[in-house]
């Protein structure tokens, strides 16, 4: 169910819901095509196993939210947008942006050119926006915008059209930005998640395309999200065997497939419209459905839900979180 629960056992990354990665979008701007929108969401509003929900801080203080962008096409970041937020004060947060280039982006730390300072994280229904130049900053709780039927994957892909994700909530980092802070005409894109240990910054989750964490289990998903897209070619092969088991695919046909999803990286050309695969991803596009006929090898291509009502048209596009 794209990257939400990419813990184990449906759980999330060191049991910190507000470092659970769970969907990364990029498109153009509506009615602008010198600019473009990167979304990044985390921390689900509510959990699987058990049923419940997640805290109302929004993010987490200690960690390091990142948007990393590959230019040259080497699976490793020439350029990266770093968030960090203040502690709660009063039920309240503020963020920072930062941005770092060259070899600084392919590292790890909090440090970089302040794009945005002290912007005020929204807690409810009303949008707190930012804007600094060219650049314009949100975040804060949205209406969840991922869709799908999570009670029929979990039995046996018997889908009945029930969308789990309709009335829960998620955190969102939304950055409108020039298309020349991008570098490129096509980039490779992925986010993550850090968190402090011993005075040094951990992974603790990252990911660009939708879905990829189903095809990993128990120690090959902790080495996952604490990898880089420019090391996934380690997991072809465990690619490979999940989608021989669940869609029959022969070990040869399996392996090609398998390439086709790592480096996991979001592909985006913002000279062409967003449509998921072929070029970064829209609100809007059916990725559930796109995973479905790759996982089954075409014998399951729906989930029967679609796109959520409460999508805006402007920023920050997602719709104001549930109560």
């Amino acid at each position: 169910m794209s990257h939400h629960y990419s813990g184990p056992n449906f759980g999330f990354p060191r049991g910190d819901a507000r470092l659970d990665f769970t969907d990364l979008y990029a498109f153009p701007k509506l009615g602008d095509a010198s600019k473009s929108i990167l979304i990044m969401d985390a921390h689900p509003s509510a959990t699987v196993n058990p049923p419940g929900t997640t805290t109302t801080e929004p993010f987490a203080p200690e960690a390091l939210y990142e948007l990393k962008i590959d230019t040259n096409g080497d699976a490793v970041a020439e350029i990266a947008y770093r968030v960090r937020f203040s502690s709660s004060k009063g039920g309240a947060q503020t963020a920072t942006l930062r941005r770092v280039e060259g070899a600084e982006a392919n590292g790890t730390g909090d440090g970089g050119q302040i794009i945005v300072e002290g912007a005020p994280v929204s807690m409810g229904r009303e949008a707190h926006v930012t804007q600094a130049g060219d650049y314009r900053f949100f975040a804060g709780w949205r209406s969840d915008p991922f869709f799908f039927d999570v009670a029929g994957a979990l039995n046996n892909l018997q889908f009945t059209g029930e969308d789990f994700f309709t009335d829960k909530n998620v955190c969102a980092i939304v950055l409108e930005l020039p298309n020349s802070a991008l570098g490129a005409k096509e980039v490779g894109l992925w986010a993550r998640t850090l968190v402090q240990a011993s005075g040094s910054w951990v992974q603790a989750d990252r990911g660009a395309r939708p879905s990829q964490t189903p095809f990993l289990a128990g120690e090959q998903n902790a080495a996952y999200l604490a990898g880089e897209p420019a090391d996934d070619a380690r997991f072809v092969a465990v690619f490979a065997h999940a989608l021989e088991h669940a869609g029959g695919y022969q070990p040869d046909q399996a392996t090609r497939v398998a390439e086709t999803l790592l480096p996991d990286l979001l592909r985006y050309d913002s000279t062409r419209p967003a449509s998921f695969p072929d070029n970064g991803r829209a609100l809007a596009d059916d990725v559930s459905d796109v995973f479905l006929a790759i996982l089954t090898n075409g014998n399951v291509t729906k989930d029967k839900v679609g796109p959520h009502i409460d999508l805006l048209d402007e920023f920050p596009y997602l719709g104001p979180p549930h109560a």
